[in-house]
């Protein structure tokens, strides 16, 4: 089993940079795909980004592609996304969470952490 806590989130505004984290506690982190998810208010939950357990594959949805960027650093057992040029739209509660096998989309997905609100102001 795998738990994540997701942390780092907080106040920029547009144009700013912001660097989230997931962390992974328990046993073999680096078999482990992990994804990014936002959900702004009265929306549905959404995927952002996406890696290999390795971090030789990523995949981004495209509304962050060329300003966000997915890295992992599995000494650390973490997961961070840092986020470049954002936009009032990027506001929302991003969540990460853990599938055993990497997907170029939302599923697969079988362990999830809480989320850290990113909020940017115009």
């Amino acid at each position: 089993q795998v738990r994540l806590v997701a942390s780092g989130g907080g106040l920029v505004q547009a144009g700013g940079s912001l660097r989230v984290s997931c962390t992974a506690s328990g046993r073999s982190f680096s078999t482990y795909a992990i994804g990014w998810f936002r959900q702004a208010p009265g929306k549905e939950r959404d995927f952002v980004a996406s890696i290999s357990g390795r971090g030789g594959s990523t995949y981004y949805a495209d509304s962050v592609k060329g300003r966000f960027t997915i890295s992992r650093d599995n000494a650390k057992n973490t997961v961070y996304l840092q986020m470049n040029s954002l936009k009032p739209e990027d506001t929302a509660i991003y969540h990460c969470a853990a599938a055993p096998k990497f997907a170029a989309g939302s599923s697969g997905y079988d362990y999830w952490g809480q989320g850290t609100q990113v909020t940017v102001s115009s």
